[in-house]
């Protein structure tokens, strides 16, 4: 028995002797192929004393254990050549450098466990654009100075998790930064972005905000367009200890630095940087060194504290300081006109105007004196944007402030009315709203072209399509009659709704059945206030469901019916997956279809909760034809599980991007207007037909639902918030999609229903290109689609090429297609005032939609209401039916099968009443 153990073991060791010799030794002999290759190919000098046959004793190479070679090391070894295809095939590498030599050609694709690739100060011309592609354990990343060819920051260097050091100076790249460098992108480590001396163009992306970088080098950039836009973006980067912006095109003020206590490098000159320097940059705790030369600032020259590296090379420099002499403080006219144009961006053509520390003796930019005092402020028609500065009112001597015909917002500020010499205010034909403040008699004010003055809240609407607002007169006289209108809708209304749902003779069957079947089909309604706080808040409340439950109502379903009607929840009735769990296709014994919606259990995520509570919340204070409808929902254990109507056409998304996979007819054009129309319709109600308003935060043609008659209704209300009374929500924590979320709720968790306005516009240009928000197959620079459309649609010449092929284009599809490309670009504004609200989208939408006849009445049409209509529209339906004295209802059953001893079929009965 021992021979046989010992001649057991000793074949078990000659196997795996054989094997490691088998896949081992081979592996290794291919790493020694290599490294020939590579001596070959760049000449090496008789200095590396590359002879041994054992490639791990070379000098400059390190190896494993296994023989195989993990670190490569040539730096600055004036080494010339070209480097082989055949390095990819060392898997186990896992540092690259040949900095500092005269290396030529393309630059080969090196191993997935690549950790540090150090190439630069080389003539490489060329990278492959998927060369990072599975680079999990990259850390660092040096390639500048090379003469690559034109090339842009690949979609493939997201895969680089681990990346640390990412500098690509001098190195050819073209287009602009990409959005996912930034706080929630995929390098949380990513500490220093050096991408100065290249092509780039565009804005800094808003997703640097909250980033870990400390330096940031964007300088240098070459080209026509170069950066641009405003550096707002980097006050919120806290950890920041160095930035180099310097000769670039950036615009606007230097912003807030008092967060950054780490900044201690500040190179910003060479751009057309305005306003003051701010005193946040000057108290800087750490900072060092500071360039601020050749740029249009303006104020007193900043006076830095003693040790701090100050460029003060002021010849030849644009900078406007009022004075010569730092830390000496401007005249007091020269403070209040800076501080009247601080709410409009400090506009640069002011800054090219507005030199030395006199107003009256300069002759500045739209500042008329009379006996050395400021007498008329005239900015009209100079395309300023802004606010209106309450700061006028200290220039006491001003007789005539005209600012028309530009793009103020906000509203006229009171304090004007104390200007003691002021004889005319003219702000007409910009964007305000609001009350007109009540000026002394005698003064002209003109205040025409403002169509939301006088209104609590702008519409941002009817300027942007051509629509002026009415007279005073006419607009008293259309409100009282649509308030007469109104109230007798709401009255049918109301009407419609006691008949549907507190009239029900329903107390005599509920009391001749068993407390098991009550139990079973007895519906509750959530207790108002945990709706409201699970809406605004994201959820919470006691008890099973996270909510309070009381017994009024009709809508917990048990969880053995619900295995029932889905056979156990069975793959064969899945319809579609989510974030937040799966939905299965049910049918009752009757043969109604419902979606059941399963959400994951087991998880400890308490999103998913309170995704549960939110579209409860949501869908049962709400009610529309193009909101998907709540049947009922189920608490059991961990099991949460919710029952809607079903949408035999499933999603949008389904319809505009898979057609071929899915083996279904293309849209046609007015198909898709027909559906933009309908989801508009929903928003609309959401956002400001309801008691509340509510933001539904996650629009996209995943969410949007299609009926068997392709009618559309949007779907999935977890993610839905109610909008605070007069103003913008902030989130902590952002939800939705990205491609759909508006910019200032994606940077700044600015949450308003201009959000949604945002994400419908996106979801337009899907409907025009076919095309998805977010396309990772397409260029770089055409990736995000609002980016790519927004430049399409200025060119129209190309405008035509951009739409999706599918469509069928006559000549009234093209105008009707040009229409809603010109609201969906309105809609994904960047700037929220600057959208639209859903009831303008509407109007634009169903002035190209047919009206719509359904060949089935409808309950609501039974009674001459639809909910969709306006008002003038629904008291005229009314009226049509005011000679009916009664009106049989037949409710639309909501009967489920249990799984106990007894089986019954709930069905609402008939309903008779005599019209109110």
């Amino acid at each position: 028995m021992i021979k046989l153990e010992l001649d057991f073991r000793g074949s078990y060791n000659l196997v795996i002797l054989l094997v490691f010799s088998i896949v081992i030794i081979p592996t290794t002999c291919q790493d020694a192929d290599v490294m020939n290759i590579l001596k070959s190919t760049i000449n090496s000098p008789l200095t590396f004393q590359w002879t041994d046959p054992d490639v791990c004793k070379w000098r400059r190479i390190q190896c494993d254990s296994s023989k195989r070679v993990t670190a490569i090391q040539l730096g600055s070894q004036t080494l010339q050549g070209f480097l082989p295809k055949e390095l990819g095939k060392l898997t186990n590498l896992q540092r690259f450098e040949c900095q500092s030599n005269a290396l030529t050609g393309a630059f080969p694709y090196l191993s997935k466990s690549l950790q540090r690739l150090v190439i630069h100060d080389n003539k490489f011309s060329f990278i492959p654009g998927d060369f990072f592609t599975g680079m999990s354990n990259l850390q660092e990343v040096r390639i500048d100075d090379n003469p690559f060819s034109p090339w842009q920051i690949p979609n493939s260097l997201r895969d680089c998790v681990a990346l640390q050091t990412f500098s690509a100076q001098s190195a050819g790249i073209v287009g602009t930064i990409p959005n996912f460098f930034g706080r929630d992108g995929p390098f949380p480590g990513l500490i220093f972005l050096a991408l100065s001396n290249n092509f780039l163009e565009g804005v800094l992306p808003a997703s640097l905000s909250g980033s870990s970088i400390e330096t940031l080098l964007v300088n240098g950039q070459n080209g026509n367009n170069k950066l641009n836009g405003t550096l707002a973006v980097i006050q919120n980067m806290e950890s920041l200890k160095q930035i180099w912006a310097n000769g670039n095109s950036f615009t606007g003020p230097i912003p807030d630095l008092s967060r950054l206590h780490q900044l201690s490098d500040v190179n910003l000159r060479d751009n057309q940087l305005t306003g003051v320097v701010p005193p946040s940059l000057v108290n800087l705790p750490s900072l060092q060194v500071v360039n601020l030369t050749n740029n249009y600032l303006q104020g007193s020259p900043p006076k830095f504290r003693d040790g701090v590296g100050v460029d003060n090379n002021m010849e030849g420099s644009r900078n406007q300081f009022c004075t010569n002499v730092s830390g000496q403080p401007c005249s007091s006219l020269v403070n209040v006109l800076l501080s009247v144009i601080e709410p409009l961006g400090y506009p640069l053509k002011f800054a090219e105007s507005w030199q030395g520390n006199d107003p009256c003796a300069n002759k500045w930019l739209g500042v008329v004196c009379s006996g050395g005092n400021i007498s008329v402020i005239n900015f009209q028609s100079m395309g300023i944007t802004g606010t209106i500065s309450p700061s006028f009112a200290s220039l006491s001597s001003l007789t005539k402030l005209l600012l028309a015909n530009n793009s103020l917002v906000g509203t006229i500020p009171n304090q004007l009315t104390s200007m003691p010499l002021l004889q005319e205010l003219d702000v007409s034909n910009n964007h305000l709203y609001g009350r007109v403040p009540s000026f002394p008699k005698g003064v002209v004010l003109k205040f025409g072209g403002n169509p939301d003055i006088g209104k609590d809240k702008p519409s941002t609407t009817a300027s942007s399509y051509g629509f002026e607002g009415s007279g005073s007169k006419n607009n008293a006289v259309g409100i009282t009659i649509m308030i007469l209108v109104g109230a007798i809708v709401l009255l049918g209304v109301g009407a419609l709704l006691f008949i549907k749902f507190w009239k029900r003779p329903d107390n005599d069957w509920r009391k001749s059945r068993s407390r098991h079947e009550i139990m079973v089909d007895h519906k509750y309604q959530w207790d108002e206030n945990v709706m409201n706080a699970s809406v605004a808040g994201g959820g919470g409340g006691g008890g099973e469901g996270g909510g309070a439950l009381s017994p009024t109502g009709n809508m917990v379903i048990s969880i053995q019916v619900l295995r029932q009607v889905t056979y156990n929840f069975r793959k064969e009735n899945i319809i579609g997956k989510g974030g937040f769990g799966t939905v299965y296709k049910g049918e009752l014994h009757d043969g109604t279809q419902i979606a059941v919606k399963r959400m994951q259990s087991g998880i400890t995520d308490e999103t998913k909760p309170n995704e549960f509570t939110s579209e409860i919340a949501v869908l049962t204070k709400v009610r529309h034809k193009h909101l998907v409808a709540l049947l009922g929902y189920c608490l059991d254990g961990n099991e949460r599980l919710l029952v809607y109507e079903y949408m035999p056409q499933g999603a949008l998304s389904k319809h505009l991007f898979n057609c071929k996979e899915e083996g279904i007819k293309p849209l046609e054009w007015k198909t898709r207007l027909s559906i933009a129309l309908d989801v508009a319709r929903g928003v609309e109600y959401l956002h400001g037909l309801t008691e509340q308003i509510f933001i539904h935060r996650d629009l996209k043609p995943s969410n949007i639902l299609l009926g068997e008659d392709m009618r559309a209704k949007v779907s999935d209300f977890g993610l839905v918030r109610l909008a605070p009374e007069g103003k913008a929500s902030f989130q902590t924590r952002l939800a939705g999609t990205f491609g759909y979320m508006a910019p200032e709720y994606a940077a700044m968790g600015r949450l308003t229903t201009k959000a949604d306005v945002y994400s419908f516009g996106v979801i337009l240009m899907e409907m025009v290109t076919g095309r998805k928000a977010l396309d990772e197959s397409q260029p770089e620079e055409n990736i995000h689609l609002v980016t790519w459309f927004r430049r399409m649609l200025l060119n129209k010449d190309s405008f035509q090429t951009m739409i999706d092929k599918t469509i069928e284009i006559d000549e009234e599809t093209y105008e009707s297609i040009n229409t809603v490309a010109e609201l969906a670009g309105h809609c994904s504004a960047r700037e929220p005032y600057q959208r639209p609200d859903m009831s303008h989208v509407v109007n634009v939408l169903s002035s190209l939609v047919e009206v719509w006849k359904p060949i089935v009445q409808e309950v609501d049409d039974v009674y001459g209401i639809n909910f969709d209509m306006t008002l003038p529209e629904a008291l005229q339906r009314w009226q049509a039916f005011e000679g009916k004295s009664t009106i049989n209802l037949t409710l639309s059953p909501s009967s489920l099968q249990t799984s106990g001893d007894n089986t019954h079929s709930t069905t609402s009965p008939n309903v008779s009443s005599s019209n109110p």
